[in-house]
Formats: C-alpha cells, sequence, structure tokens
C-alpha cells in the first residue's frame, strides 16, 4: 500500500534528520542547527504553494500559529540540545512519552478521550522507558528510572515531549482552519522566522565553521522538509493514527543509528525498551 511506504519513508526521514542533527552539532551550536533544520527545509515545501489550495484564514488559524510556532521555536532548540548532551539511543526514546501525555492533554483542549487500549499503551511506554537502563535494576526497584533521568539529554526530551503534547493539540485546531499541507508549510515559516534573530549573529561570527558544516545543515532540513511532505500525503491516503504509530518507528532506528554511526552502548536493552514504547504508542494510536 502507498501510504505504508510513505509512513516508512516518514519514519526513516525522521531519524535521518536525528543523524544530521548530531553531526552538525560537533561544529554549530543548537540555534544554527534549529534554524538550518527549518530554514532548508522550505525549499521543498515552499514550492507546494503553488500546487494545493490556499485556504481561507480566520482568527482561530493565526492563534493557533502563534502559538504553535511560539512552542515549536523553543522545542527544536532543546530537541537538538538534547541529542547533543546524552546518547542518541537514550534520548530520542523520549518523544514517545507524547503519545502518552497527549491523553491528559487531549480531553483538557479538544475534548477527545482514550478507550482501554490507550491506557494499556502507557503502561507500555512506561515499562519501556524501564527498560532502556534496566541494567541498574540491581540498585533497586526505581534505580533505572533515575539512572534515565540523571542524564540531562532524556531530562531536556521529557520536557519536549510534555510540549509536543500541548502543541500537537494547536496543530489539529490550525490544520482543521486550514489544511494539512498549508498548516506544515505555515508552522514551519514561522518557526524559521522565530529563530532567525537567535541564529544570525552566530552564523556571521562563525562563518567558516558554518561552511565547513553546511553538508550537516543542508542535510537535516532536508530531512525535515522530506519527513513533513511524506507524512502529510500519506495522512491524505489513510488514518492520522496509522501514520504516526508508523512514523514513531523512527525511535527504533535511531537507537540502530546511535549503535552503527556513534558507537553507543548498552544497544541490546535499548532497542528492547524502545520497542516496547513503540507498541505502546501504537495501542494508543489505535485506542
Amino acid at each position: 500500500m502507498t501510504w505504508i511506504a510513505l509512513s516508512l519513508f516518514t519514519a526513516f526521514f525522521e531519524s535521518a534528520k536525528d543523524v544530521f542533527g548530531k553531526r552538525g552539532l560537533r561544529n554549530s551550536d543548537e540555534f544554527v542547527v534549529a534554524w538550518a533544520w527549518r530554514f532548508f527545509a522550505l525549499p521543498f515545501l515552499l514550492p507546494l504553494l503553488l500546487v494545493i489550495e490556499i485556504p481561507s484564514l480566520d482568527r482561530p488559524f493565526w492563534w493557533a500559529l502563534a502559538v504553535s510556532g511560539g512552542l515549536n521555536a523553543v522545542t527544536s532548540v532543546l530537541y537538538l540540545r538534547a541529542i547533543r548532551l546524552s546518547d542518541l539511543s537514550l534520548t530520542v526514546p523520549m518523544v514517545t512519552f507524547t503519545p502518552m501525555l497527549l491523553l491528559l492533554t487531549s480531553p483538557l483542549i479538544l475534548g477527545e478521550r482514550p478507550g482501554p487500549l490507550g491506557v494499556l499503551g502507557v503502561l507500555l511506554i512506561v515499562l519501556g522507558a524501564y527498560l532502556l537502563n534496566v541494567k541498574q535494576r540491581g540498585l533497586g526497584l526505581l534505580a533505572p528510572f533515575r539512572a534515565l533521568l540523571a542524564e540531562p539529554g532524556p531530562r531536556l526530551m521529557l520536557l519536549v515531549a510534555a510540549t509536543w503534547s500541548v502543541t500537537a493539540n494547536v496543530d489539529k485546531i490550525g490544520l482543521q482552519h486550514s489544511s494539512p499541507l498549508f498548516w506544515a508549510i505555515a508552522v514551519n515559516l514561522t518557526i524559521t522566522l522565530l529563530l532567525l534573530p537567535l541564529a544570525a549573529p552566530r552564523l556571521r561570527r562563525d562563518r567558516a565553521r558554518v561552511r565547513a558544516n553546511l553538508g550537516n545543515l543542508l542535510a537535516i532540513g532536508a530531512c525535515g522538509g522530506l519527513t513533513l511532505i511524506c507524512q502529510m500525503t500519506a495522512i491524505s491516503l489513510t488514518l492520522v493514527p496509522y501514520v504516526i504509530a508508523i512514523k514513531r518507528t523512527s525511535t527504533l532506528m535511531s537507537v540502530g543509528w546511535g549503535w552503527l554511526l556513534f558507537g553507543e552502548k548498552g544497544i541490546a536493552n535499548r532497542l528492547a525498551g524502545v520497542a516496547v514504547m513503540v507498541l505502546g504508542v501504537v495501542l494508543i494510536s489505535l485506542s
């Protein structure tokens, strides 16, 4: 099925974005890389305005764009800081907490409530997080959680996940008052503009390093743009939860990249933990 292939491409480009982001952070700070992530996605996104219908925009759209754009500008920086500070295989899995936290925020913001599968999915995500550091089990029942939260990267990524559990609901409002592709373009452009004042001084100050790092910066933007295009196209062909469930397999890919490209250790436990977390996401998506 076409939507399955597109969803898998979404997951692949999402995980590749993490790889190029971590590589890019070797020579540039998170403000420059976050801006590049959004800016270099625009050549893939803006031409779509020529072929999609431009919707009539009302006040809820602009309200949602301001909130989502502002919060996602912050989370873009925090996301990259998290993967700079700690292993990919520890930090990226924390984004799977977003669907779990959506079970709390969606009823408050949108009035949407989960079914029984959602509750089981929450338990699996928590169990998966436990397995990420299960080797610490000998130090006490809660030691795997304490070891995980002792790492700065996972702590920051949990903050990102919590923020995304709010912006995901705001995104739905914006999408309902426009269209999936138009909303993706509008949010990405807004984030780019908001990050520019923070990135511009660094771009001028570190021109030589930015030029040397240009390949990674271009790649993270390209992967970000292709992720959005594949995801939105897949969503147009099937139900949103199915696409998002497959997209979250990107966390498994990122764990694999962490081992293969960055020599990260403890990969067996982390893969098992992430697999359980992804299963939890699937159940929440289907609830």
